[in-house]
């Protein structure tokens, strides 16, 4: 059984709940969404395999998961990377924030999502279980394609990624 850990809106620690218990109430927990550049400063992203318990099939950023009870956010999104994706990247805290969306099959994600950001060009190695494709794209041809098909991509990563382009407004340029 997966346990997510409960906070309040500045992270502080309010216990442990099982996961799925946690996004069929809607409470709000921690969680690591992992974006990886490669160096021609293309990002990588992965198609979620279909069978996942929720956004199954859809485009989203390289690795996200739920810290562990003990693990830190850093510890979480080196191991998830490697999970998901089979590689590793150097990675550092970009920002967090916190959302809350009605997904699929009647789960809603409430997360304060602390968001890391690494460079490497390593091959991915894909777990069938989490991804079934990836691609590296240029953030121009993710933002014509958020335009055009939204609804292909998960909500968390649609967030994440405007708020990128508010931070790192030079990527758009690059």
């Amino acid at each position: 059984m997966a346990y997510v850990i409960q906070v309040d809106k500045t992270d502080q620690f309010l216990g442990v709940m099982e996961k799925m218990e946690a996004h069929e109430k809607g409470v709000l927990h921690r969680a690591v969404s992992v974006l990886i550049f490669n160096s021609n400063g293309d990002m990588l992203l992965q198609r979620r395999a279909f069978d996942k318990y929720h956004s199954g099939g859809l485009w989203s950023n390289a690795a996200c998961t739920h810290p562990s009870p003990g693990e830190t956010t850093l510890q979480a999104s080196d191991r998830r990377l490697k999970e998901e994706m089979g590689i590793s990247a150097n990675l550092s805290h970009l920002y967090s924030f916190i959302y809350k969306v009605q997904l699929d099959n009647n789960l809603t994600e409430h997360e304060l999502d602390h968001v890391f950001v690494g460079v490497t060009d390593e091959v991915p190695i894909l777990n069938p279980e989490e991804a079934m494709s990836y691609k590296y794209i240029s953030i121009q041809e993710i933002q014509e394609d958020l335009k055009n098909y939204g609804d292909r991509y998960s909500a968390w990563f649609k967030m994440i990624f405007a708020r990128l382009l508010e931070l790192k407004p030079e990527l758009i340029a690059a």
